[in-house]
């Protein structure tokens, strides 16, 4: 498998009720709250931890968690599960680690962790075949994945969930995920991945901003990709989230917000991620190195005129600001930008990915002399084909880019149906 690496290709080239399959020792009374009621948010850890991790005890778990497997008190799920007498064998860090020191592209490496005493295995960059020799290793028998995503293709942690399940496939372990509310909502944008553009930010068919929470994503794995490797899970879990409805947005829900990584300090930036992710894969800084990533786009020579020119085409839900900047890493460091900031008016209007278009049109338009591909067109690993980058640079408009994957995002839309767990 190709490293899970968001950053690496860019950088070179420039358990309420489980849901249950069988029989399960997981298996509770269903929650007093519906999942697609109104009312208090509470997340798969919180629910099980409330019920004092029981299901898990006589386990031998393995958790592949980081800072966002926490608690609404706070407590990380493993302190937790140890205070209940519940003690792992071992934890497995994805991009970032398990402690989330690390910046994109990278880990914590492997290490016993000093508070609990745990071994620590850096998952990051582990193909299936590696990562069931940790999880023999370790004699793992049940894997806990509790990670936030952020509902993007292009963000690691769910290919790091694929990778974990196909693991747990060949290696007989049971799989549980600790479900959280998409921070971005439930409904599905974006073009569809082609396998000949697979990499470590998209390893598999799914589109750009998928809608699913990490514990349908599972669902629709196991029962979608997980036979084409010729795996199947002996039990997959899922401990869903109380009182998150499809249309709620992270603001909504009341819980905390933990930073799933360093440049994804606020829920505001998960809004626009699954769009203005893609500059990226542009010589464009994406507004690493300021303290608004992903809202703050620019470039040296951009002046006011993109600002205006995105605001003439009249998107949905949102606000173009002109702002100037000096990124204190990645491009253009200590540089002075010129770009707009990007701001969601009305979250359930927005669309992120037609408002990214819509800035890389508009940017190759008006400053053909600045705007460009990172040389390695990474670009179309993000947009899972060589599509967006050649209908921009023939001058195609916004709606004629966005309406080119309709077909394939209708398609899937049908076929994540059966595997939803909230409405």
């Amino acid at each position: 498998m190709v490293r899970l690496n968001r950053r690496g290709f860019l950088v070179t080239g420039a358990l309420a009720t489980p849901l249950l399959t069988g029989g399960s020792a997981l298996a509770e009374p269903a929650p007093a709250i519906r999942s697609g009621a109104r009312g208090p948010v509470v997340t798969g850890a919180d629910a099980l931890a409330r019920r004092g991790w029981r299901s898990l005890a006589g386990r031998k778990v393995g958790v592949l968690s980081n800072p966002t497997g926490v608690l609404e008190n706070g407590d990380h799920i493993v302190d937790s599960m140890i205070a209940a007498g519940v003690r792992p064998v071992a934890v497995f860090g994805p991009e970032h680690g398990f402690r989330g020191s690390a910046q994109a592209g990278g880990s914590e490496g492997d290490y016993t962790d000093p508070r609990t005493g745990i071994p620590v295995y850096d998952a990051y960059g582990a193909d299936a075949a590696k990562l069931a020799g940790m999880f023999t290793k370790a004699g793992v028998d049940t894997v806990v994945f509790d990670i936030a995503d952020v509902g993007a293709r292009f963000y690691t942690y769910i290919w790091s969930m694929y990778t974990a399940m196909v693991a747990a496939g060949r290696t007989g372990a049971a799989f549980v995920v600790l479900d959280r509310p998409n921070p971005i909502g439930g409904k599905a944008y974006g073009p569809m991945l082609r396998p000949e553009f697979a990499s470590g930010v998209g390893l598999k068919p799914i589109v750009q901003q998928h809608g699913m929470t990490v514990g349908e994503l599972a669902k629709y794995f196991a029962a979608e990709l997980l036979p084409a490797e010729g795996v199947r899970l002996a039990d997959l879990q899922v401990v869903q989230v109380e009182g998150w409805r499809r249309d709620t947005f992270f603001a909504g829900t009341g819980l905390t917000w933990t930073p799933p990584s360093p440049n994804m300090p606020t829920a505001d930036t998960a809004l626009v991620y699954p769009g203005t992710g893609m500059f990226e894969g542009t010589v464009f800084s994406e507004g690493r190195g300021t303290t608004r990533p992903f809202e703050i786009i620019g470039a040296p020579g951009i002046d006011w005129r993109w600002r205006d020119e995105l605001t003439a085409l009249g998107l949905a839900g949102v606000r173009f600001r002109e702002t100037y900047f000096v990124p204190t890493f990645s491009k253009f460091v200590n540089q002075t930008c010129g770009g707009v900031q990007v701001t969601v008016t009305d979250p359930a209007a927005f669309d992120a990915i037609r408002t990214a278009v819509g800035m890389l049109v508009t940017a190759k338009k008006l400053h053909p002399d600045i705007f460009g591909w990172r040389a390695d067109n990474g670009i179309d690993k993000l947009t899972g084909s060589d599509r967006v980058r050649t209908m921009v640079d023939r001058g195609a408009g916004v709606d004629e880019i966005v309406g080119s994957w309709q077909a394939e995002l209708d398609e899937f839309t049908v076929r994540r149906r059966p595997h939803l767990l909230y409405w």
